[in-house]
């Protein structure tokens, strides 16, 4: 009797250990929420080794992964230190990290031209994603994410007007201190969960192209990578986000 105990620990003693993508997706998520920040220094492959409990091949071949992304580099006198510039993370992925961490902003991110409108809604796909009829009106929150000063996505949230009822300030024009989505689950006492993320190309607008500040002839087309995900609550879609990534920008998807 007393073996296949033994044995039983064993296995789960084996389930435990890391494997190198295990390791790498750690390190991942500190770059990304910000924890490691560009110009960082990493520890040794030794020390990721024993911190980690993998053999030392296990934790190169981790590092080598996280390289071969963009994500660290190595540098003559300063070892293995995160890259200057990481990825552009997208929308979804930044509210992760803001459930993660509480941070909004990663190093050298930051917002810049807010607005706050209430329209009438006539892009079809918007309706079909929000259950909405032509004309029925929506809030529209816009905003330009920057890196280190420069756009790189400009972000679009239209949110279905019967969130006003409970969340009234998320029409207004200013800058709420929380995410609205929590105050929204915490005043009605419903979940709001996220739907998948679909991502296309497409002609960029002269709006959207003055955001990113591209400077293109009017006769000259620019594609762009748009990424689309709607929420929803128990009574249905409530909000609808669309980011527009700048040419030339890198964004991970998560599995």
């Amino acid at each position: 009797m007393p073996e296949p105990a033994r044995t039983e620990e064993k296995d789960m003693t084996e389930a435990r250990k890391m494997g190198y993508a295990d390791v790498a997706g750690a390190y991942r998520r500190q770059i990304r929420d910000g924890t490691l920040r560009p110009g960082d220094a990493l520890p040794t492959v030794t020390a990721v080794a024993e911190k980690c409990g993998v053999a030392r091949n296990t934790a190169a071949r981790a590092f080598a992964v996280l390289k071969s992304e963009g994500l660290i580099v190595t540098r003559a006198g300063a070892g293995t230190v995160v890259a200057e510039a990481p990825h552009v993370i997208s929308g979804t992925d930044r509210l992760d990290r803001l459930n993660r961490t509480g941070r909004k902003f990663a190093e050298g991110e930051e917002v810049t031209g807010r607005r706050v409108m209430r329209r009438s809604c006539v892009d079809p796909r918007v309706c079909r994603e929000l259950d909405l009829e032509p004309g029925e009106e929506v809030i529209l929150r816009i905003r330009t994410f920057r890196q280190d000063g420069k756009p790189t996505t400009v972000g679009l949230s239209v949110i279905h007007a019967r969130a006003t009822v409970d969340v009234p300030e998320v029409a207004e024009e200013r800058h709420l201190p929380r995410f609205w989505q929590k105050l929204y689950e915490e005043r009605t006492g419903r979940a709001i969960t996220r739907g998948e993320r679909t991502a296309m190309a497409r002609q960029a607008s002269q709006d959207e192209l003055d955001a990113l500040e591209i400077d293109a002839p009017p006769h000259v087309s620019v594609s762009v990578l748009v990424t689309h995900v709607t929420f929803h609550d128990e009574t249905g879609p409530i909000e609808h986000w669309e980011d527009v990534y700048a040419p030339g920008v890198e964004i991970p998807f998560s599995a």
